[in-house]
């Protein structure tokens, strides 16, 4: 029996459901509470998160790293540059959406519908996951 893949599957779906939870019951503070950061505070958390989130670096190390792996030379470069621009690309458009998002949802209530539809989203994730878990055990 994978052990390993078997604890790292519970651990992940223990998670997913524990953040399922609190999207689904997160209210969100009034807009007009919320003192704003300064540029280079927001800066420094988006590099801190992003720097420091495991996640992230497991998912560069190892899926990127592992595809990445299959090519050699000149198609590594071009699937390293094509990967690096997507995650630009994503991370702008991410920035963008909710720089607008927030703009128009000055009360929070598009932010409760949006956390409702995510936490949706991680129980669907976490039952797949849960999946994974019954096909080791059995």
């Amino acid at each position: 029996m994978p052990t390993l893949q078997l604890f790292i599957y519970i651990i992940g779906f223990l998670f997913l459901m524990y953040m399922a939870w609190s999207l689904w019951t997160e209210k969100p503070s009034n807009i007009e509470e919320i003192e704003p950061m300064s540029a280079k505070k927001q800066i420094l958390f988006a590099l801190s998160v992003s720097l420091l989130n495991l996640h992230a670096i497991m998912d560069t190390v190892g899926v990127i790293g592992t595809s990445a792996s299959v090519y050699d030379g000149y198609d590594k470069v071009v699937f390293s540059l094509a990967t690096i621009s997507v995650s630009w690309i994503w991370f702008v458009f991410l920035a963008i959406l909710g720089r607008i998002t927030g703009k128009i949802d000055k009360s929070g209530k598009y932010i409760v519908i949006l956390n409702k539809v995510s936490s949706v989203i991680v129980i669907i994730v976490g039952l797949i996951i849960l999946k994974n878990i019954v096909g080791i055990l059995s």
